[in-house]
This record gives structure tokens, sequence and C-alpha cells, in this order.
């Protein structure tokens, strides 16, 4: 089910909870969002939806990616400074991002995984993944 993007600050500062089993419908909620808002949006945290859990779907290609209870393992030596724009404010703003991270997290059937990803991919990732600490940008 589509639902509306949570824009209160106090709420999206809050760090979300770890999300089980029981979670899997914020978790197809995400997607459904992400869909709806997908010529604006490449990523969505679950507390932008309202539910402080630890889910993230990301736009990875073709195939939006949903990750639950995502932990950046590693990260590159690099970094970068870019502009991010997020749909819970307006405008866009500066912020720090690695240029590859490695990620372990368990997709929607609850099967782990461990990844690579990098460039705008690794910083979509690291973007929703603030947003389950309570960091925004």
């Amino acid at each position: 089910m589509v639902k509306n993007i949570v824009k209160d600050t106090m709420f999206l500062m809050q760090k979300s909870q770890t999300a089980s089993k029981d979670d899997i419908q914020t978790a197809r909620d995400l997607l459904d969002t992400l869909r709806a808002n997908s010529e604006i949006c490449v990523g969505l945290a679950a507390n932008m939806i309202g539910l402080r859990k630890r889910i993230i779907a990301v736009q990875t290609g073709i195939i939006p990616v949903v990750m639950i209870n995502p932990v950046i393992t590693s990260h590159s030596q690099q970094s970068y400074e870019t502009e991010e724009g997020c749909l819970s404010h307006t405008g866009t703003r500066k912020t720090i991002r690695w240029q590859s991270v490695e990620v372990e997290y368990y997709d929607i059937n609850f099967k782990k995984h461990k990844n690579t990803y990098t460039d705008f991919t690794a910083q979509i990732i690291q973007h929703e993944i603030d947003h389950c600490n309570g960091i925004l940008i």
C-alpha cells in the first residue's frame, strides 16, 4: 500500500528499531511507496512512511531492493562531497559520502546478503541508513 511521506523532523530524528519477520508488510509498503514516487525518489526508509523500523528500499536498477536491518560493514577510504534531496524536506543539502560501501542485510524473505555497492547506489544506501539512525541531511 502506498503511504504518505512523513516530514516531521522530530519523528525522523529518532533511531529506528531492529525489524523482524513481523515487519514484512512494512517492507512491501516501502516498495509500493518507492514505485509510486519513482519519478522523484530513488530510496526510502521505513521511518519516512511512519514506522521506526530498520528497513530501506533502494532503486538499484530496474528492480528496487529491500534491505532489512542493513549495516555498513566496511567502506572505501575515498569520500566525496555531494548535494542530496529528500522527500522528507524541501531543497538539497550538502553531505559527505563514501565512494563504496559493503552492506550486510536481509532481503524480504529474510535471506542474509552481503554486497558491495559503489557510486550513486552506495550514496543512496548511505542516505537511507542515515535515516534509520535518525540522521537527516
